[in-house]
């Protein structure tokens, strides 16, 4: 006697893709929206003793987003984290979704609020423009900002110098990270300092040359989806297989710590590269 043919389930199958394609769309929004919060220890023979431990939240890439209503649930993941200081690598805003009035000032003094705040400017700030207005608007509500310039930090009897550069995008004439490098010599000799630069990608041939001990960038987002065996797949500049997208690295004696960063772009999205706080604490050998 032959087989019967199995009768055709179409509903069943509508049903099974239906709920395979929610379950991905849950997890795509999970993965997009869930703050991790990561860890490191670089280590350093010329970091000053009364630095040893010190521990910075280093964030980037807001896009304008928000974790919870205000960014509270961001507020409160760095202030669980304790931080002696709070580095925010550019981009705060997006120039696609726009500005949205007060959200700058929002940002500046919830964080500014937990930690002394030190800005540096983005690609996304000089696109959207106004910049010497925002950087008003930043500083009056708790950020310092740091254009092109240096200041110098004191921990336990001992001080490291913290400069911070604009972004490429700037103005003309802004001062060049040659320039600043220079002034940071001229001044202090040869310290342990450290530099705030946005771009991720500028750090093997031009910012690892500064002799910055440790420079620290956002911009990469993490190669926006990250892929076994690789350092993301696609760049902010949408080229495959980008490097120096997130964690540390090391050029020219020169150390780099890239944060994945904490928002999207326009319609872009992340996969399997959560919005990240990261918590960089500084070790002496």
């Amino acid at each position: 006697m032959a087989d019967r043919p199995r009768k055709r389930r179409p509903l069943r199958t509508l049903c099974i893709l239906a709920i395979l394609a929610l379950l991905a769309a849950l997890f795509v929004r999970w993965d997009n929206t869930a703050l991790q919060v990561t860890c490191f220890e670089p280590v350093f023979s010329g970091l000053p003793e009364g630095f040893d431990g010190c521990r910075a939240v280093v964030l980037s890439d807001l896009h304008g987003g928000e974790f919870g209503p205000g960014n509270e649930d961001l507020f409160a993941a760095v202030a669980e984290a304790a931080p002696d200081y709070i580095f925010y690598l550019g981009d705060l805003e997006d120039l696609y979704r726009g500005p949205r009035e007060g959200y700058a000032e929002e940002a500046a003094g919830g964080l500014s609020a937990i930690a002394p705040l030190y800005y540096v400017t983005g690609n996304h700030e000089w696109a959207i423009g106004h910049v010497p207005e925002l950087k008003e608007r930043l500083e009056a509500h708790g950020a310092r900002v740091l254009s092109n310039e240096f200041v110098t930090l004191e921990r336990n009897g001992d001080t490291v110098v913290l400069a911070g550069i604009d972004d490429p995008n700037g103005y003309a004439d802004q001062k060049t990270p040659e320039q600043v490098a220079a002034e940071v010599y001229a001044a202090h000799g040869d310290p342990f300092w450290m530099l705030l630069a946005h771009r991720n990608n500028q750090f093997a041939e031009r910012y690892s040359l500064l002799g910055a001990d440790l420079v620290l960038s956002g911009h990469g987002h993490g190669g926006i989806i990250r892929l076994p065996f690789t350092d993301g797949l696609l760049s902010t500049d949408r080229t495959l297989f980008p490097s120096y997208t997130a964690g540390l690295y090391e050029e020219n004696g020169s150390a780099l710590f890239v944060t994945r960063g904490l928002g999207n772009s326009g319609p872009t999205f992340r996969l399997f590269n959560r919005p990240e706080v990261a918590v960089v604490t500084l070790r002496s050998s």
